[in-house]
């Protein structure tokens, strides 16, 4: 089985490929700790595995791509110590498939290139990739599947999270669509503000960079977040939650010689 890890500032996700498949035998989710030993991830990633039947000593090998610099050494140290195996860690030098035009190729996060290269192969170009993580990323990439580069954002779990912290008066809410955008109450009031604020902001970039790419460039959303926002924007085309496990799969089979 192929082991796949996304790493990024709030979550981990991972998920394993069972060999010479394109389907995820299994993908979870877990909170993003540096602290975390890689006995503790080890034991965490047999665990899951195991519970759902799988053998955590069939992982054949390991792929990762992290945002968090700190915590990939420990995972490292985890395929090492528990599979034998020396992971792929995406990052220069690693064969993607693709022509990164960022003026500083080694600036773009790992996770970006990751969606690029997944969002490319399964729907083609001009494309534009929305990533609602803790930050909020734009990706555009070329009809011939040159990244071009992006914007960054405020994610909405840390624009939210500031709010909270800085307005005395507002709690924390449930991030959910309200029924009007003209909120009856300060919850309905902060969800309007949220959902639909985040959503204007994605149609505009979108618009923006549409019209740079040349006129039609196809809209394709990932991320924790992507399905609350994604409806309410006019922009969004599909909602494809693990894009980025895909994109690792990919970039595992382009190096694995």
């Amino acid at each position: 089985m192929l082991l796949v890890i996304d790493v990024g500032n709030t979550n981990i996700v991972a998920g394993v490929y069972r060999d010479g498949s394109e389907e995820l035998a299994h993908h979870w989710r877990i909170s993003t700790d540096p602290h975390r030993t890689d006995d503790e991830y080890g034991l965490l990633f047999h665990s899951v595995l195991s519970y759902h039947g799988l053998e955590f000593g069939a992982v054949t090998a390991v792929v990762i791509s992290s945002v968090v610099p700190p915590l990939t050494p420990a995972l490292e140290r985890m395929a090492v110590k528990y599979l034998g195996l020396h992971p792929l860690v995406v990052g220069p030098g690693v064969r993607t498939g693709m022509n990164i035009l960022y003026e500083d190729p080694k600036e773009v996060g790992a996770d970006r290139i990751v969606n690029a290269v997944a969002a490319y192969s399964k729907y083609g170009g001009p494309l534009i990739v929305v990533d609602f993580g803790t930050a909020t990323t734009f990706d555009a990439i070329a009809a011939d599947g040159a990244y071009l580069g992006g914007a960054i954002a405020p994610g909405i779990g840390i624009s939210t999270e500031a709010l909270f912290e800085h307005a005395a008066k507002l709690s924390r809410i449930e991030l959910a669509r309200p029924r009007s955008v003209i909120g009856k109450t300060t919850v309905a009031s902060m969800q309007s503000g949220i959902i639909f604020g985040f959503a204007g902001q994605v149609d505009e970039v979108v618009r923006r960079m549409r019209r740079e790419l040349g006129g039609k460039a196809r809209v394709v959303a990932t991320g924790g977040f992507a399905e609350l926002i994604a409806r309410e924007t006019s922009t969004i085309e599909v909602v494809d939650p693990l894009l980025t496990l895909e994109g690792l799969r990919l970039i595992y089979l382009k190096n694995r010689e």
